[in-house]
């Protein structure tokens, strides 16, 4: 109910009593208990999440109509206001902070009240003039909390992959493989243990760089297959309460249609409800993906270490002066960014585990901390490797004969002699190299063990740091 006072506030009504409203709000009476009670953070919900209510309300309102559950100028006047908020209108209306009441009721109640008003407005009425369109009746007709927010967190995390990580994620492949093919014939000395190991091709680095993140890519699309599965339609406990006999597989087909995603209605909607088992195997395939890439930059620094005292293998594009008080230093900021995003992602993958198995009964009333957590891993996942491929990865250059010295000048070259002179005569070779500083050639020769002819053959650096091709038994 509602009651216009003035020009600045009208008067809203709920089970609890009434409040004055702002009237250029577009949110009620539920939203601005929310705002009072939940001042926590000042986080407000993620636009993608934002997006993934509107295009669920979209829909249900549309089938809503169809099914003649609500008048028809009703759902034409709903879909309306969720196109608008789509479309960028309104979006400072959604303010409940990522911290509120169990389940996302507030947010969900923003959503309803922020739509019902600005239908109102379309049909003709002032603001919370709820008898002719209400958020609960009309908006929310058929639903609950309950299935709506787990769909939403759905929807926002197909709709943040295909948006961000996975696109990123192709770039980051396609840039990585550029590189390797760049980089294919620099030889440079592998290291195992941070210590001299035989060696290997610069572009071969690369090269396992972009399998490592095909792999993950690969186990995301498979996790996120899950996510197309709604529960929408389950109503407050699963059992579709209040709604159509046909709602529950028109509004998932309508939506398929709406985002052109294989969505389908989950066989069993109770299931789909309580648990937050999908939402946390794609967070731990994100947690899987930011340790490898916490490893690729790690390996970025070290190979870019120096310019004087480090490694100094390869040269990352300098994006900005690294020092304050050192002029002309150059830090690895692109890698060092991603190492921080990385580990951001374990602890948001380590709270949704947590609050994945918080759950009771019919309902998970830590879903508004799932919702915040996976979306935004999943965003800033997508924008730290797209930024990291752009204006690192990309422009990265090689120190081609720095390289070939650290190559040629590694103990671990002595390895290739095991087969041709034994592995106690390849060690002793290697400590008096150590020792006296003379190079493995020259010790080799002196003693005697293999013909320079025969010493070029097995210390070919091209031939040692190639990959053994696979070859089929048949």
């Amino acid at each position: 109910m509602t009651e216009q006072t003035n020009s600045q506030f009208r008067i809203e009504t709920d089970s609890m009593g009434e409040r004055q409203i702002p009237s250029n709000v577009y949110y009620g009476i539920q939203t601005l208990r929310a705002v009072e009670n939940f001042a926590i953070s000042g986080i407000k919900p993620l636009p993608t999440y934002v997006d993934a209510g509107i295009l669920i309300k979209k829909a249900t309102a549309i089938t809503n109509g169809e099914l003649k559950c609500i008048p028809q100028n009703i759902s034409n006047a709903i879909v309306q206001a969720a196109d608008e908020v789509l479309n960028g209108k309104f979006r400072d209306q959604f303010v409940v902070d990522i911290y509120q009441a169990g389940a996302g009721t507030s947010h969900h109640m923003n959503i309803n009240e922020v739509l019902a008003n600005r239908g109102l407005e379309i049909l003709g009425f002032a603001k919370g003039e709820y008898k002719c369109l209400n958020p609960n009746d009309h908006v929310n007709y058929g639903q609950s909390t309950n299935d709506v927010i787990p769909t939403a967190i759905r929807i926002g995390s197909l709709l943040a992959l295909s948006k961000t990580l996975h696109p990123a994620l192709e770039n980051a492949i396609a840039i990585l493989e550029s590189k390797a093919e760049e980089f294919q014939e620099i030889v440079r000395s592998g290291r195992t243990h941070m210590q001299d190991a035989v060696p290997v091709r610069l572009g071969e680095n690369f090269r396992a760089w972009a399998q490592i993140i095909t792999e993950h890519q690969n186990r995301i699309y498979t996790a996120s297959g899950d996510l197309m599965v709604l529960g929408l339609g389950g109503s407050a406990t699963g059992t579709g309460l209040n709604t159509h006999p046909h709602y529950r597989a028109r509004v998932v087909e309508v939506l398929s249609e709406i985002l052109d995603m294989p969505l389908t209605p989950a066989s069993h909607p109770m299931a789909a409800m309580q648990s937050m088992g999908c939402f946390v195997n794609v967070s731990g395939c994100l947690r899987n993906l930011a340790q490898d890439l916490v490893k690729i930059s790690h390996d970025l620094r070290l190979m870019d270490s120096g310019p004087k005292t480090g490694l100094k293998e390869i040269q990352l594009p300098p994006v900005q002066p690294g020092s304050s008080i050192m002029p002309g230093k150059y830090n690895p900021v692109m890698a060092e960014m991603t190492s921080m995003v990385c580990f951001q992602v374990m602890g948001y993958d380590n709270a949704i585990v947590l609050a994945g198995q918080a759950g009771q009964l019919e309902l998970n009333v830590m879903m508004p901390l799932i919702a915040y957590n996976l979306i935004h891993s999943i965003e800033i996942l997508g924008n730290t490797i797209a930024s990291l491929t752009e204006r690192c990865i990309k422009n990265i250059s090689a120190m081609p004969q720095r390289c070939l010295e650290y190559a040629e000048g590694s103990l671990a070259l002595v390895t290739a002699l095991n087969t041709h002179i034994g592995y106690l005569n390849a060690a002793e070779v290697a400590k008096e190299s150590l020792s006296t500083g003379k190079s493995l050639r020259q010790i080799v020769l002196e003693k005697g063990l293999l013909s320079e002819v025969e010493l070029e053959k097995v210390l070919n650096l091209e031939k040692m740091s190639q990959i053994v091709p696979l070859v089929d038994r048949d």
